[in-house]
């Protein structure tokens, strides 16, 4: 069964790292996430890839460390399950 995140979601949710105390980037909004084959969300500036199982984006920031240097092609689909 597929799931899909909805656009209103999409459109708040942002790569944890970019936007906590230290870690936080530069620019008026950072982290935006871009959505991948509907099971990863992207964030393309460092590179963190988070993937969505089940519905639910995974949004922590060890799991977007996991994948970051996955290049956004070789990722897999749909993500692993552990």
């Amino acid at each position: 069964m597929a799931h899909t995140i909805s656009q209103e979601l999409l459109n708040i949710l942002r790569c944890p790292y970019c936007v906590s105390g230290s870690t936080r980037q530069p620019g008026d909004d950072p982290g935006r996430l871009t959505l991948y084959k509907d099971c990863w969300l992207i964030e393309e500036t460092l590179g963190r890839k988070y993937p969505i199982k089940d519905g639910i984006p995974i949004m922590l920031i060890e799991e977007g460390d996991k994948w970051i240097k996955t290049a956004v092609a070789d990722l897999p689909v749909p993500p692993p399950a552990n």
